[in-house]
């Protein structure tokens, strides 16, 4: 599929003919040297208008429930005991632990959090095979938050006409009041968004508490600010910019679709040419479009999707709302813009009927990311529910491998860790069997056992003693399995190892 790159030069400030000749170069001639063509066109505002329609509707629920889970996750409560946070989403980097609900994921689990990453991604290639860049008209932060930049920006200066005519006022009081009071409000979301994400790494009462009473980290203080800043200037200020210059997506989405991928397009056959359809015979030989510029004035990327595919495009549908609702007012049928597939314009050139959406949504390639991101998900979530809740970690000392005691006897030393996943202290015993030769002590007590705090990981150093003249203490390596026993419960852990010995 065609991907066009179009300079950005949006039709918000400019008359269309002043847009046809603003980086125009004079053409050479012995008296006029021929003037430096321009790499870069200076950025013009993109002011879209208001629309109403089946997508516009989609993407305020989708931005409500988007903001809300952001906003408001960090302030749900979740009782795990006495000596956990009872923050149900929690990202613990003192204790390095994250806590999701009534899961718990350890650093050595890390394999969760990559998992997740591995169907983020997996996800993101099937959406785009099947709908093209619907994640970036309807779900992308950049999105969401350029969506609510905008919706206050309409509250406060007015709706398209109204800002199009402020921006090119002169600075007077009007102005700079409207402008400050915008920006007052930008920075008040940019301030909650900043404030919302720390929240996640600290218990957000607790925090919100020394941040208005400024005993807060400095560390709390400077992400806010940066985050706070980053807001105001991405939905605010730089807007689409971000979306054609600072991300690799419509880069890399061009590798993911293909002549069956839904896409917003334009039906330039039924469209063309366009026209204002005024009465008279010449009017018989116009196409459906109108050229309102309807659909130009509602992108929200200040491009007409009537050139064709562009970079540009977030697939945000709501040049459709805007084309549907013009073509209702004027009678003809809509779907002049629509999604539909590079097939679908072949078949329907051809004089075919509209294909079902979901001949193009079910077809290998979306059946085979399907089922690798499901085939990640099953195994996540077995994997969680087969996880042990006693874990041991056993790392033999190497400086001396052993050491021989005064009564002959040979000793190895043994770095040992116990995860208590539990929610109060317990009593753990090791042992190497019934049968084994060996002793066993734990580093400053001649008990077997240790007491672990809850929901930590204990460490100590193990003993392990064979007895003087034993073959064992002969050997030059002895395979030995080190058992963990929890006092409570019961529940065993166990961890194969070396034991080395004098190799006479």
């Amino acid at each position: 599929m065609l991907i066009q790159v179009k300079a950005r030069a949006g039709p918000e400030t400019l008359e269309p003919d002043k847009r046809e000749t603003q980086d125009r170069i004079p053409m050479s001639t012995s008296d006029t040297p021929e003037a430096p063509q321009k790499l870069y066109a200076a950025r013009e505002p993109v002011f879209p208008r208001r629309v109403r329609g089946h997508f516009r509707a989609l993407k305020w629920w989708i931005m409500a429930l988007t903001l809300g889970v952001y906003y408001l996750t960090p302030w749900i409560r979740w009782d795990r005991g006495p000596n956990l946070p009872d923050q149900a989403v929690l990202v613990d980097l003192a204790g390095r632990r994250f806590f999701f609900f009534w899961i718990e994921i350890w650093p050595h689990e890390f394999y969760f959090i990559a998992g997740l990453l591995i169907m983020a991604g997996l996800g993101l290639f099937l959406f785009t095979s099947a709908l093209g860049r619907v994640w970036c008209g309807y779900a992308c932060p950049q999105t969401v938050w350029t969506d609510l930049f905008i919706l206050t920006e309409r509250w406060i200066e007015g709706d398209r006409n109204a800002r199009v005519r402020l921006w090119k006022s002169k600075w007077d009081l009007k102005k700079w009041r409207l402008r400050l009071s915008k920006w007052f409000v930008w920075l008040l979301i940019g301030l909650a968004t900043g404030g919302a994400w720390v929240f996640y790494f600290v218990d957000a009462p607790t925090l919100a508490r020394d941040l208005v009473t400024l005993n807060a980290h400095p560390v709390a203080y400077s992400t806010m600010g940066i985050l706070t800043f980053t807001t105001f200037f991405f939905g605010g200020i730089a807007r689409e910019q971000i979306c054609i210059y600072a991300c690799p997506w419509p880069r890399i989405q061009a590798a993911m679709i293909d002549e069956d991928t839904l896409v917003v397009a334009y039906r330039d056959w039924r469209g063309e040419p366009r026209g204002k359809h005024r009465k008279g015979p010449e009017a018989e030989k116009l196409g459906d479009c109108i050229d309102c510029m309807a659909c130009v004035n509602v992108c929200p990327m200040g491009i007409d999707i009537r050139d064709g595919q562009q970079l540009e495009c977030i697939t945000c549908a709501l040049c459709i709302d805007a084309c549907n609702e013009m073509m209702d007012k004027v009678g003809k049928p809509r779907g002049l813009i629509d999604y539909m597939a590079l097939k679908d314009e072949t078949h329907e050139r051809a004089g075919g009927h509209k294909r079902p959406i979901m001949k193009h949504i079910l077809r290998p390639r979306t059946i085979m990311y399907t089922a690798l991101w499901a085939a990640v998900g099953v195994a996540l979530t077995v994997a969680l529910f087969i996880r042990p809740d006693l874990q041991i970690t056993v790392h033999p000392v190497r400086n001396p491998t052993f050491v021989t005691l005064s009564d002959g006897s040979v000793r190895n030393t043994y770095e040992v860790g116990i995860r208590n996943k539990h929610g109060e202290s317990r009593p753990f015993y090791f042992s190497l069997g019934v049968d084994s030769p060996f002793t066993v002590n734990v580093e400053g007590s001649i008990e077997t056992m240790l007491v672990v705090d809850p929901d930590t990981e204990g460490k100590t150093r193990l003993y392990v003693t064979a007895p003087a003249g034993s073959e064992v203490a002969r050997d030059d390596r002895t395979e030995i399995r080190i058992w963990v026993i929890d006092g409570v419960t019961g529940d065993r852990a166990s961890h194969d190892t070396v034991f080395n010995g004098r190799g006479q």
